[in-house]
């Protein structure tokens, strides 16, 4: 196999930190172009070190200020989103590793798929707010778009080699967060700290409040509408809090394939690095004898209503996703800031979402004010 040309957008998160530990078992394998941070100059200033990229690229200002003045790396040094997007397209790019977090995720893969990048795509919120301009120019452009969420991975190994007429049904896959079995008195005094206690895996604060509400879940059911073309109608969730299946497909004969692996994200992404091969990894492997029992239930939309929420957003279509997504980042970093409560969370998105005029099939143009005027409905709800 030829070195391929790998750049990481938000390589100091969760993922693009995962995304480079794989990279240190493959180092024949891959080169990394570009490294992008938000304000985490030092853990940068520790991965150009290690992996030696081409250029960076600093979201923030000031952080980029300080990198310049403080840094020893030789190469390129970008600098806010304009900096990002020109890293996410540079003509280099074998494979993008999208894992930005939230909105700000939109142009930068718009801008890899223009370039002909492979994306690998560990941001939610890109295919939510834009899943139909992303996949439409995906298609045009020819680029492959391989989901880095567990669930989308093994949704993914599932349907290989499947005739796509004989899909009767996807079924994703979800822990159920810290709350699955809290009562529903008990929602109105959850803590910051009680949210981040994810049971089963590590991830980034927001992505750890979004599955603690379910958003999460409801995140990715809109995500596998547009990835795999699929209605509504034919995409479930169960609850499965021990995160061993990580998630299933049902075929028109009646059989049902599932993906089953231990809960750890270097799994998918791996997958999606080499995709469609399969490279042997020294990662921990699933002992089915020491697993336990494996439990399914339904999801309960009245305690966690944020995941009907996302189900009511995909089937009104237009700009309601980018509008259920701009209010849910506002409402969960003014809980992450302990300026609201963890109940606030889905009424704030309920209510940007009602308030708001819904655009049908909109361009990037509609996507972006509708972003914006949701956030500002949110901040004005908070008040």
């Amino acid at each position: 196999m030829n070195v391929r040309s790998l750049t990481i957008l938000g390589s100091t998160g969760s993922i693009g930190t995962q995304t480079l530990d794989i990279i240190r078992q493959f180092r024949d394998d891959f080169s990394i172009n570009f490294l992008t941070a938000n304000t985490r100059i030092k853990e940068l200033e520790e991965q150009t070190r290690e992996f030696s990229p081409k250029g960076v690229a600093i979201s923030d200002e000031a952080s980029w200020k300080e990198f310049k003045q403080h840094t020893t790396f030789k190469g390129e040094i970008l600098c806010g989103e304009e900096g990002v997007i020109a890293a996410a397209c540079h003509a280099d790019n074998h494979i993008v590793m999208q894992a930005l977090v939230g909105f700000s995720g939109v142009l930068p893969t718009l801008a890899a798929i223009e370039q002909g990048a492979t994306i690998a795509l560990a941001n939610k919120e890109t295919l939510v707010s834009a899943g139909s301009i992303v996949m439409n120019s995906a298609r045009e452009k020819d680029v492959s778009i391989l989901a880095v969420d567990s669930e989308h991975s093994a949704i993914l190994q599932c349907m290989a080699g499947e005739e796509r007429s004989m899909i009767d049904k996807i079924i994703l896959t979800a822990s159920g967060g810290p709350f699955r079995e809290l009562d529903s008195e008990s929602f109105e005094t959850i803590t910051r700290e009680q949210a981040l206690k994810h049971p089963n895996w590590v991830m980034g604060q927001k992505i750890t409040i979004d599955s603690a509400t379910l958003m999460n879940k409801g995140f990715e059911v809109i995500e596998a509408h547009w990835l795999f073309d699929l209605a509504p109608e034919k995409i479930d969730v169960v609850i499965h809090p021990q995160s061993i299946i990580h998630s299933l497909v049902q075929f028109g004969d009646a059989s049902v394939k599932a993906q089953l692996g231990t809960p750890d994200m270097r799994v998918p992404i791996i997958y999606a690095l080499f995709h469609p091969e399969r490279r042997h990894a020294d990662l921990p492997k699933l002992d089915l004898l020491t697993a336990g029992n494996l439990s399914f239930f339904k999801p309960d939309t009245g305690r966690f209503p944020c995941l009907q929420l996302a189900y009511e957003a995909m089937s009104r279509g237009g700009t309601a996703p980018a509008i259920l997504n701009a209010a849910n980042e506002i409402a969960v970093q003014a809980f992450l800031e302990n300026k609201a409560r963890f109940l606030q969370i889905p009424q704030i998105i309920e209510a940007t979402l009602q308030t708001m005029n819904i655009v049908d099939n909109p361009d990037i143009a509609h996507i972006n004010a509708a972003d914006k005027e949701a956030r500002n409905i949110a901040r004005a709800l908070l008040q």
